[in-house]
């Protein structure tokens, strides 16, 4: 098996599935009780808040645990709307965030009266600041921009886009699911308000994700019930998801050097043989400031669907785009934005690498679709008429 869909879902790392598990059947208390195996708990609570709160260089009362890095866009993104609509009702946000921020922005459109902008990003999905700049009006409240994208791997500006909303007075959230323990990120530094982060991108476990709210951030809770997480996050804490999340936080950012710089070495070594060896085919995604372990192409005259079939059955693991859209037969909205085709945007494929990925595993891979790419090809009226002369490329 070669895994190379790390944007996914991540393994859990051994180190972090032997720190969860005495608080599984031994600690396994509830923190919010006073004997001793609860009070162990908290202490476990508290020590994973201090690592994560660390990395921010944030406060470790400015971090509140979730479910996952979707629950923790949904608050920040409601919660922050009903605390300042008395301000405005205007959130400027991208055409390529996460579905957790743009679907959560179409609730707040239809059913509360948000008023939202979509921005556009460039050829290469980044942001463009000035028009950024001039979206903004006396109503707007928010400003969310995802760290990094999970299908193309662009990197946004992200301490420019802080420094705007600084200077205009509005709260700044990023999506930094994809960021969170692969970049350097500092709160202050780049004067973010709220950031939302999820554990089993880390290798860490599922169902726990973390949003920063920067003290003095006016926003309710979102789930109603006890006191937990300060009074603004009801529900017994997970606490063996919170310790894995700890672990797997000191891990990342202990090998993030080390981890990030083999990353960019088989990255550019799989991009160089896929340009070199593949005619028709257009990298996605900013071609320098991208994420270490990412890479996603287009093939013209292929069926992206078909692609990923066949690498299946080589044993390769990939995918098209964001696994939250899997079985969706429309493009990716993300590809779109980026001014692709339909066609060439149905023809993608994102492969992400862990630091378990070999140069022996990319080469296999690039092997693999030389092959398969070629061979689907064989079966493509459209590519028939390309090679007859009857049809031009598409991909510039």
């Amino acid at each position: 098996m070669i895994y190379l869909d790390n944007a996914a879902t991540t393994k859990t790392a051994p180190e972090v599935v032997n720190a969860m598990l005495p608080y599984f059947s031994e600690l396994y208390g509830n923190p919010s009780s006073i004997y001793t195996i609860a009070k162990k708990s908290k202490e476990a609570i508290t020590a994973s808040r201090e690592i994560i709160s660390g990395v921010l260089g944030a406060k470790p009362e400015e971090i509140y645990f979730t479910a996952s890095g979707s629950e923790a866009d949904n608050w920040a993104l409601k919660a922050a709307f009903e605390a300042y609509k008395r301000k405005g009702k205007h959130i400027i946000t991208t055409k390529i965030e996460h579905h957790a921020i743009l679907h959560t922005c179409k609730y707040l459109e239809k059913e509360r009266g948000a008023r939202i902008t979509y921005l556009d990003v460039d050829e290469n999905g980044v942001v463009q600041l000035e028009q950024l700049e001039h979206a903004i009006t006396p109503e707007t409240i928010l400003i969310s921009v995802m760290f990094a994208n999970n299908e193309i791997g662009t990197i946004q500006p992200i301490k420019d886009i802080g420094l705007i909303a600084r200077k205009h007075d509005i709260l700044f959230h990023t999506d930094a699911v994809q960021a969170f323990g692969r970049l350097p990120i500092s709160v202050d530094e780049y004067h973010i308000d709220m950031l939302s982060s999820s554990g089993h991108k880390i290798n860490g476990p599922k169902g726990i994700g973390f949003l920063y709210i920067r003290k003095g951030v006016k926003i309710q809770s979102f789930v109603h019930g006890g006191d937990q997480e300060r009074k603004r996050r009801a529900g017994t804490e997970n606490v063996p998801g919170i310790v894995g999340y700890g672990v797997a936080t000191k891990y990342a950012v202990e090998t993030m050097r080390e981890r990030t710089q083999k990353e960019s070495k088989l990255g550019n070594y799989m991009i160089q043989r896929i340009n070199d060896e593949v005619p028709n085919c257009k990298l996605n995604g900013h071609p320098f400031k991208r994420l270490s372990n990412n890479v996603n192409f287009s093939f013209e005259f292929v069926e992206g669907e078909s692609l990923l079939i066949m690498l299946n059955m080589e044993g390769i693991y990939a995918s098209s785009g964001s696994a939250c859209t899997s079985g969706s037969l429309d493009p990716s909205h993300v590809l779109l934005a980026i001014g692709l085709p339909y066609e060439i945007a149905h023809s993608s494929l994102r492969l992400t690498f862990s630091d378990e990925t070999t140069k022996e595993d990319i080469d296999f891979t690039v092997d693999k679709i030389k092959e398969i790419v070629k061979k689907l090809r064989t079966m493509s009226p459209l590519y028939e008429d390309f090679v007859a002369g009857k049809r031009k490329s598409m991909i510039q």
